[in-house]
């Protein structure tokens, strides 16, 4: 297995899904994956969520340790013998640091923008109530939230949530064509199901159709997961 490239704590996981058809998506699945479902069904994930504690190749990312991520992925699989890898692609990822965008542009041609965000976690005794994600400037400024009432619980087998969580492969097509794969490691997450969420703001700022108008209408699932350590390793070429 490649070496790990970064270590980091993500933190509240707010997810919000929605199905779409697979014409949508064949055309960004990168060679030597195809598209993953769950009863038939395909999913993009819109996903905001915290950066913690950053380490690169071991060594502290001195002020870009703790920051904001928002990111639009969907979901592949790549059948291996006797074993298949379930994985992630993104469609755009967004962070306030120029720097980890152009760190991971460079290690694994991944489709970062740079962009302000801010984010509102809101807590009584002890237990979260609600996580907001902002993104974009004061004339593009888009909100993601979600708010949550009890506990977390673990993520039941073969629900959706461990479908859409459970995705231990990272897959970026290159720009010769080909595919990294790369290995993300972190523990089974517990979830805050059936939760409010909102999503407001000049989405067709940061997305391309159809994008845009999809995450317009209402998400068919949405939770959040409370996160954990993560370690990311270097990606490995296999087309």
């Amino acid at each position: 297995m490649k070496q790990v490239f970064l270590t980091a704590e993500w933190r509240y996981l707010a997810m919000l899904n929605f199905e779409v058809d697979r014409s949508v998506l064949e055309p960004l699945t990168p060679k030597g994956t195809e598209l993953d479902t769950t009863a038939g069904r395909h999913f993009i994930s819109l996903v905001g969520f915290l950066f913690l504690d950053t380490h690169v190749l071991n060594v502290p990312a001195f002020f870009h340790r703790d920051f904001e991520e928002v990111n639009l992925r969907f979901y592949v699989k790549r059948p291996q013998t006797g074993v298949t890898r379930h994985g992630v692609v993104f469609i755009r990822e967004l962070v306030p640091l120029p720097l980890v965008a152009g760190a991971a542009r460079l290690t694994y041609n991944e489709p970062y923008r740079t962009v302000p965000m801010t984010h509102t976690q809101v807590e009584a005794a002890g237990e979260l109530q609600s996580i907001e994600y902002r993104f974009g400037g004061p004339r593009d400024e888009c909100r993601l939230a979600i708010h949550v009432d009890g506990p977390p619980h673990p993520i039941p087998p073969d629900s959706d949530a461990e479908f859409l969580s459970e995705r231990p492969w990272g897959y970026t097509r290159q720009r010769d064509g080909g595919t990294i794969e790369y290995r993300v490691e972190h523990a089974r997450w517990n979830v805050w199901s059936n939760p409010r969420c909102e999503l407001e703001g000049p989405l067709a700022e940061f997305y391309d159709e159809p994008f845009a108008s999809i995450l317009k209408k209402a998400p068919a699932s949405a939770f959040i997961a409370d996160g954990s350590a993560v370690a990311v390793h270097l990606p490995e070429r296999i087309v």
